[in-house]
């Protein structure tokens, strides 16, 4: 069994892969303050509740747009399984041809999802990673990575739009019963969720004409499971895709 971890700005998701199947995925919040003994708390804690137990890892693989983060969790995690975990980053072997101005900027988490993606669906693809910001990826008929676009995550927004006002109220992310609304709350909600949708919707329009060709298109992160059920596009809905970018990349640089 692996143990994976993807470190968001956010929360940290942390899966089980058995046998190339995530079997069990938690998630807790991303700490950058917390030591290297917290997060081996945590994780210990987390994975025994579910009643596994840390020496049953044959090894582990971590993603992170926290770069702080890194050597703690790595340590973390060496102190509950006894194995040193892969870093997705310069020198990790993932088949991944990225044609983007410089190949280093690109996120672990998007070169993961790239990766599950290419493996799970046909050509060519649009990728909607929907976290703390929102990353689109373009990935062209011969499953190269042409780039893609990014903008602020609906929570982010939202959270903006609040502090940033004097008279406007927080409010969930869920949506109102129309998109037209006689009063605030719902009209900030239908905003962020059919606001939200409706962009999603266009930039799938967008990205296709570029690419000159239908898409597939797959949608995960944390709030993807929110917007994707209202946009008009055929978006498919895939929670796990980053956990499972991250087993493959694990398999390739595995000592055979």
């Amino acid at each position: 069994m692996i143990l994976a971890i993807d470190v968001g700005n956010t929360n940290i998701v942390i899966g089980c892969i058995d046998n190339g199947e995530i079997s069990h995925v938690f998630r807790m919040v991303t700490d950058p303050a917390k030591t290297e003994y917290e997060y081996a708390v945590s994780l210990k804690s987390i994975i025994e509740f579910e009643g596994l137990q840390c020496d049953g890892f044959d090894g582990a693989i971590i993603s992170s747009v926290v770069p702080p983060l890194v050597n703690v969790l790595k340590t973390a995690v060496r102190s509950i399984t006894g194995k040193n975990a892969l870093v997705v980053g310069a020198g990790i072997k993932t088949g991944l041809n990225i044609m983007i101005d410089d190949p280093a900027q690109m996120g672990s988490d998007i070169v993961a999802d790239a990766v599950a993606a290419i493996a799970t669906y046909p050509l060519p693809i649009i990728i909607f990673d929907m976290g703390t910001a929102t990353t689109i990826s373009a990935i062209d008929q011969h499953g190269n990575h042409r780039g893609g676009a990014l903008f602020p995550g609906v929570g982010l927004s939202m959270n903006a739009l609040f502090s940033g006002t004097s008279q406007l109220p927080k409010v969930p992310i869920e949506p109102p019963e129309k998109v037209i609304n006689g009063n605030t709350i719902d009209a900030m909600k239908s905003g962020a969720i059919f606001g939200t949708a409706s962009m999603i919707d266009g930039m799938i329009d967008r990205f296709e004409e570029e690419l000159g060709q239908t898409c597939t298109v797959v949608a995960t992160g944390g709030l993807s499971g929110r917007i994707i059920p209202y946009c008009k596009h055929k978006i498919i809905h895939d929670p796990d895709l980053l956990l499972r970018g991250l087993g493959i990349i694990y398999e390739k640089n595995r000592k055979k």
